[in-house]
């Protein structure tokens, strides 16, 4: 099962969620990390337990404000972790037609964001580092992230099924696609709920009401898109709150969880994840 430990970010500093309200959003106090620098956030989840994945949630982004470019950087460059999600509002922007590059696996080397560009393996690390930036042509289907992102999209954000499919066209096919809910309200395009064919390789299902509520995963909403998923990879997002919850989790199927406020309040812990068998980046 892979856990997926989320910061969320606005105004360049981490915020603490609470059921989706984001309005009320306060800067993090947790006792892992000093102050809430997310990029010393981001170190401290790593350093509880080696998890491969990190999830960016960029509340200027989504709220339609600008995405927090520069603090994506840094949370990128940062990261020890395999990979890192972004959600950043994409559907705001689905006709921009390209994305910044934020990072390469050369972390912590400052590299110019070039429109249209792709990183180029160097010889001079052996196939496994990145070379200068160097303009290319790309077709839009063609992800302008280095592997180490994912640009999450998220149905929210998109006001009609065109959005959703410039916007993965833009992302990547193989982004993953954020259903989220709001109560029993699907927010999003109706057709995108509707129609699996839609679907990417990776689903997130965010009950945002349930987001830092202590309140549990929303089951059945979870074992219903398992049904519909077929092979695909579902993901729970909202109100995870200790290893029962996990395993029930697993139980229906889910391939992994989003979680955040379990892990800074103490009710998930490095002997949890050990127990059930988290994948580490290891």
């Amino acid at each position: 099962m892979r856990l997926i430990p989320v910061i969320d970010i606005r105004g360049g500093e981490a915020v603490a969620a609470s059921r989706g309200d984001r309005a009320n959003y306060r800067p993090l106090r947790t006792p892992l990390a000093e102050g809430s620098d997310p990029v010393a956030v981001a170190r401290a989840l790593h350093g509880l337990f080696p998890f491969p994945t990190l999830y960016v949630a960029d509340l200027d982004g989504i709220e339609g404000r600008g995405a927090d470019l520069a603090t994506q950087r840094r949370i990128a460059d940062a990261w020890p972790g395999r990979e890192v999600w972004i959600d950043d509002g994409c559907g705001h922007d689905a006709n921009a037609g390209t994305l910044p590059l934020l990072s390469s696996p050369t972390r912590g080397e400052e590299r110019s964001s070039l429109p249209l560009a792709r990183q180029i393996p160097s010889p001079l690390w052996g196939g496994l580092g990145w070379g200068e930036a160097r303009p290319q042509p790309l077709n839009k289907s063609q992800l302008l992230y280095p592997d180490t992102i994912s640009r999450v999209v998220g149905s929210e954000t998109l006001k009609a099924i065109e959005d959703y499919t410039q916007t993965r066209e833009a992302a990547g096919l193989d982004a993953p696609l954020s259903l989220d809910f709001r109560g029993e309200a699907f927010l999003g395009p109706p057709e995108l709920l509707a129609n699996t064919d839609l679907w990417p390789a990776r689903i997130i299902v965010m009950t945002l009401a349930r987001v830092g509520s202590g309140e549990g995963p929303d089951i059945a909403r979870l074992a219903s898109i398992v049904a519909r998923a077929g092979a695909r990879e579902v993901y729970a997002a909202g109100g995870v709150r200790n290893a029962d919850d996990l395993n029930a989790l697993r139980d229906i199927g889910v391939a992994g969880a989003l979680i955040s406020t379990a892990l800074h309040a103490g009710t998930i812990t490095r002997d949890d994840l050990e127990a059930l068998g988290a994948e580490t980046d290891g």
